[in-house]
């Protein structure tokens, strides 16, 4: 009898555990990732499909350096504090 109720109370925990999981990988996978918009700045070139992977990366590069150097330079909201 003690036998059976702990393989009963094993099955309950593991379907409590398999359906919060299964509950938590829907959520996580319904969340997606924003689409930025590519930058306006007409001197970084837009990453095509064509040329070799090494135009590819360079564009890619300079696309981060440029999103990164406009972040830096946002000036930041200053609390009103006085």
């Amino acid at each position: 009898m003690r036998v059976l109720l702990s393989v009963l109370s094993l099955l309950v925990v593991v379907a409590v555990v398999g359906f919060l999981a299964s509950k938590q990988v829907k959520s996580v996978s319904e969340n997606q990732v924003p689409v930025l918009p590519a930058p306006t700045d007409t001197a970084t070139p837009a990453v095509s499909a064509t040329g070799n992977v090494q135009q590819q990366s360079q564009a890619i590069q300079q696309q981060f350096k440029a999103a990164a150097e406009a972040a830096v330079h946002q000036a930041r909201p200053v609390p009103d504090d006085k």
